[in-house]
C-alpha cells in the first residue's frame, strides 16, 4: 500500500509539471482534476479501512476531481478563454523553476525530524513541491483563472501534508478546508465574471491600470 501512494505521489509531481508547461486552460483544469481524484485515493492507502473513510474518499472525489473543476470549466466557455498568453514567467522557466522547487523539496524534507512511520515516504516532499508549484502558478499566470489553477495546487499541496496528521486532526478540520477551498472557488468565480463582464479580459495585471476618477 505504502509503495502504490508513493507512485500516486510521484504523479501528483507530474501533474504539476503538466500544468507548469502548458498555456491550455481545459488542460490544466484536467490535471488538477486528476490530481484530486489521485489525492482521493490516498487515504484509503494510509489508512484502515472504514465506512466513515470511504465517505471522506468519495467527498473529496467529489470536490476535488469533479465539483470544482466542473465550475473552473465554466467559467472558461463562459470568458471564453482558451489559452494563457504571455504569462509572467514563460513555460520552460516555469518548468525550470518547479524542477528547482521539488529537488529542494526533497533536499528539505529529507532534513526534518519526521516521525519514524513517516520517514522515507514522499509525502512531505510531494506536498511541500506541489505547494511551491502552485505559488509559482499563481504568481506566474496573467489570467484570473490560471491563478484559481495555481490556488487549487497549493491546497493540494496542503491537503498531501495533511494525510500524515489525518489520525490527529477532527474530521470537521479536513471538512472545513474543503469548505474554504469552494468558497474560495466561488468568490474567485464571482471576480472573474465581473472582471469579464465589465473589462472584455480576465488579465489581473491590467488591473493596476485602473484609477479612481
Amino acid at each position: 500500500m505504502t509503495a502504490l501512494a508513493d507512485q500516486l505521489l510521484v504523479l501528483c509531481l507530474l501533474l504539476n509539471f503538466a500544468v507548469l508547461g502548458t498555456s491550455r486552460l481545459a488542460f490544466s483544469v484536467r490535471a488538477v482534476a486528476l490530481q484530486g481524484v489521485v489525492l482521493g485515493v490516498l487515504p484509503a492507502l494510509v489508512h484502515p479501512f472504514s465506512w466513515h473513510l470511504v465517505a471522506i474518499v468519495a467527498g473529496i472525489i467529489l470536490v476535488k476531481g469533479a465539483a470544482i473543476p466542473i465550475l473552473i470549466v465554466r467559467a472558461i466557455l463562459k470568458a471564453d478563454i482558451q489559452r494563457e498568453f504571455e504569462p509572467f514567467i514563460g513555460y520552460i522557466p516555469s518548468l525550470v523553476l518547479g524542477a528547482i522547487f521539488t529537488a529542494l523539496a526533497f533536499i528539505f524534507a529529507s532534513r526534518l525530524p519526521l516521525a519514524p512511520e513517516h520517514e522515507g515516504l514522499l509525502f512531505v516532499p510531494a506536498s511541500l513541491a506541489t505547494l511551491m508549484c502552485g505559488f509559482l502558478v499563481l504568481m506566474g499566470r496573467r489570467k484570473a483563472i490560471s491563478q484559481v489553477i495555481g490556488y487549487l495546487l497549493m491546497e493540494n499541496g496542503i491537503f498531501i501534508f495533511g494525510l500524515l496528521l489525518a489520525e490527529a486532526m477532527p474530521v470537521m478540520v479536513e471538512a472545513g478546508a474543503l469548505l474554504d477551498l469552494l468558497v474560495g472557488v466561488f468568490v474567485m468565480g464571482i471576480v472573474i465574471n465581473h472582471i469579464s463582464r465589465e473589462f472584455s479580459s480576465l488579465d489581473t495585471s491590467r488591473l493596476s491600470t485602473l484609477r479612481e476618477e
